[in-house]
Parts: structure tokens; sequence; C-alpha cells
């Protein structure tokens, strides 16, 4: 591994994801190798949540190709939240993004996102996401996403259209600032904003899934979303804006 630290970290959870990801690594490599900003010098961390198919061999095989991969590997399944959690605390950059190991997120549009998060400078505060549009998941996942995203807006006022949308780029630091728990990658935007950060959101592409099925549980994500969201606006009411002081020499 260099010795020179990575512009961007990639950090994808996968779950069963065979078939998917050769091609979404060498679509990540290609994107971030065209971008001069970051060139070569980017690493990608795929955390395989205890698969039971061929993701591992499959990342194992990437690796081979693109040495900027490494693999964390999850013994039993953990969720989505523990994936990313763990993938971003082995991140070497100062800056991470997040993107799905089902290639419905386009690694093509990082570089727009890119550009949005680092226009002012790379210490700026910010998260920038996608917004999928036209969709390309079932009718009832759609439904459901936007009824979660409208009652979720409601009550945290984050101003997120689509928080379900894996796509995003924010400091390493920032994110590890936060409370840690199961649902935290749907709540990203609510408490980077309470903690001071600007929250930008770009429309992005979806794709159909090629392999695989997806996770989602419809009914049990409800359930817990719900907890969640419960838990979140008490976070907000009792979480003072972090102040770091300032040092005296």
């Amino acid at each position: 591994m260099s010795d020179t630290l990575p512009q961007i970290s990639v950090v994808i959870p996968m779950l069963d994801e065979s078939g998917n990801v050769l091609p979404l690594i060498d679509e990540i490599a290609a994107a971030l190798s065209a971008y001069k900003p970051v060139g070569q010098n980017f690493e990608i961390i795929c955390v395989d949540d205890g698969s039971t198919d061929a993701t591992v061999a499959e990342v194992q095989q990437a690796k081979q190709k693109h040495p900027q991969v490494r693999l964390v590997r999850h013994a039993n399944r953990l969720g989505m939240s523990a994936a990313l959690r763990n993938g971003i605390r082995r991140a070497r950059s100062t800056w991470i993004m997040t993107i799905d190991g089902d290639r419905q997120n386009d690694p093509h549009d990082a570089p727009r996102l890119l550009d949005q998060a680092w226009a002012k400078d790379r210490d700026h505060k910010i998260l920038v996401g996608g917004i999928r549009v036209n969709r390309r998941d079932t009718t009832g996942k759609r439904l459901a996403s936007k009824f979660a995203n409208k009652i979720r807006k409601s009550f945290l006022n984050d101003n997120c259209p689509d928080t379900g949308c894996s796509l995003k780029i924010f400091p390493r630091d920032s994110y590890l600032e936060l409370p840690f728990f199961s649902g935290l990658h749907r709540f990203m935007p609510a408490l980077l904003k309470l903690y001071g950060h600007e929250c930008v959101f770009l429309p992005v592409n979806d794709h159909p899934r090629q392999h695989g099925v997806s996770k989602s549980d419809f009914l049990g994500r409800a359930i817990r979303g719900t907890y969640d969201l419960l838990g979140v606006i008490w976070l907000i009411r009792h979480t003072p804006k972090p102040e770091r002081g300032e040092e005296i020499t």
C-alpha cells in the first residue's frame, strides 16, 4: 500500500452481491481515474457483511486488478450502518464516498458530487448526497421510500429529498463524531446539519439491479425506522451544537 494518503476513500457495504462486484469496482476505478483531482490516488474499501455467496472471492479477484481495493469482512451480518462504520473507520482519506454494492448507483456521478464537495476548500464541512431520478425499483419500494422520506422530512426538517440514496460524499472525521446506532445511514443529513454542516443534494442516475435480490424488508424497516426517528428527534433536541474551543499557546 502506498504511503501517500488517498484523495478519496470509497466505502461499499456488500451482502450477497456476487455478479455485481467486479463490474462495480471497474466502474468506480474508471470514474475516479478520469477525474483529475483524484487520478489513481483513491482506495476502495469493500465491507462484506456476512455474505454466503461468491462476494468475497470476487472482491479478492478485483484486488488483483485494482491494487486500491481493500476488503473488510464481517463473520456475521451486522447491517448496513455497521458495515459503513467499519469501512469508514479503516479509511485512510479525510474524505469518504459511500455507494451501494448493487450497482444501482452510478459511479460516473461521483465527479459532480466531488466538484460540489470541494468547491470551497477541502476543510469545508459539507455532505453532498444524490437524489435518484427515474428510479428503477419496484413500485412498492418507490412508494415506501417516498412515504418514509416525507415523514422524516416533516419531523426533522433536514431538507433531504432522498436519504435512501447511498451515493454520498462527506468528511471522515465529521461522520465519526456522530452518535452511532443501527439506522444512522438514513439520518446522516439531519445529524450533520445539527453539527453545523452544509447539506447539498444533486440529481443522480439510478440503474435497475442486474444481479442478486434486494435486502429490503418493508415492514421491519418501517418499524425500525419509527424507533430510529424517535431517537433522532430526541438527539436533536438534547444535543447542543459542538464547540471545539480554541487552544491557547
